[in-house]
């Protein structure tokens, strides 16, 4: 697979979402099965796996999700780019440094991920009430210590991310992308082309949407969903947003590729600091992302997708500013 880079830090172009494992999409599969579904990934050209602390079921607990991403690629660990993310509360650094609160959740992380750094390590909110400028300050410690290689911040704005980058240069921001969430079009994208940050969108397949395979039929999990409440995914708006995937489905019989493939190839034509992590606890789905870099998108091609997608009116919103 081809590669990009979030900063300096060089991954596969399409990264994997391991969240699905421990939260989201109702009931878990076993360890043993999203241990080898994530080494399946890893034997198939990605080097990206994104996690983090608060990813276990019904976010009850912490560290779930970790540790089955650290006993999956324990054996190649230095093959491969491991992201995981921390809250960090204001109560935390009451009677110590933000240094210290940080690399305390940090150290944590490392012992669940089986490894000895964190190649990049993101703030997972910024609402904890803590100053961001003592945070980005700490970050840049922790990479002088060698135990992380860059930061990152998630559903965050320009204004949020300069502020962060002054201090100690962003490798990455994750925030919500798709092809029915383009928020970050507007300044995040073009602010981050500019200062050499990569943008690593989540749920860019829009939570199954762009797949094709969601209708106003689909049930979705009782326990755990976030599909339940989802903007996109009601029965009115997957009605409205059916032109979207009609286009998609049509791109994708031209393609020979699947609509989640051509979404997915879609961003990564459109933006070359692009690097998606679409989540899935199902393992023929997730080498069907993966695949999506395979698919090639002409000029013709791409300029006629874009133009007929700003045609299409989005139903449902969920934005990247909360």
């Amino acid at each position: 697979m081809k590669t990009r880079l979030l900063g300096n830090i060089e991954v596969s172009e399409i990264g994997m979402g391991c969240m699905a494992f421990s939260h989201g999409y109702g009931k878990i599969p076993p360890e043993e099965y999203s241990v080898e579904a994530i080494r399946n990934a890893q034997r198939h050209g990605c080097t990206l796996f994104d996690t983090a602390e608060v990813y276990s079921p019904g976010l009850a607990g912490i560290g779930h999700n970790e540790r089955i991403v650290g006993k999956a690629l324990e054996p190649v660990r230095d093959d491969v780019v491991i992201a995981t993310k921390f809250f960090l509360d204001r109560s935390e650094v009451r009677h110590g440094s933000v240094y210290d609160a940080v690399r305390a959740h940090l150290e944590a992380s490392m012992e669940r991920l089986r490894t000895d750094r964190v190649d990049l390590y993101y703030l997972h909110r910024t609402s904890g009430g803590v100053r961001l400028e003592d945070i980005a300050e700490a970050m840049g410690r922790l990479i002088a210590d060698g135990l992380i290689r860059g930061w990152g911040l998630s559903q965050v704005d320009v204004d949020v991310i300069d502020r962060a980058h002054r201090v100690t240069p962003l490798s990455a921001v994750q925030n919500i992308y798709s092809m029915v969430e383009r928020d970050v079009e507007k300044a995040v994208i073009p602010y981050c082309l500019e200062n050499h940050i990569g943008l690593v969108p989540f749920s860019p397949i829009a939570s199954g949407l762009l797949s094709g395979k969601i209708t106003t039929e689909t049930k979705f999990e009782t326990y755990d969903d976030v599909r339940t409440w989802v903007p996109q995914l009601s029965r009115a708006n997957i009605r409205g947003n059916q032109p979207i995937i009609d286009l998609l489905g049509d791109y994708a019989e031209k393609k020979q590729a699947t609509s989640a493939q051509i979404s997915l190839a879609w961003m990564l034509r459109k933006y070359s600091n692009v690097v998606p992590i679409p989540g899935s606890k199902n393992k023929e789905r997730i080498m069907e992302n993966l695949d999506a870099a395979e698919v090639e998108l002409t000029d013709e091609e791409f300029s006629a997708l874009d133009e007929a997608l700003n045609r299409c009116r989005v139903y449902g919103h969920r934005g990247f500013t909360r």
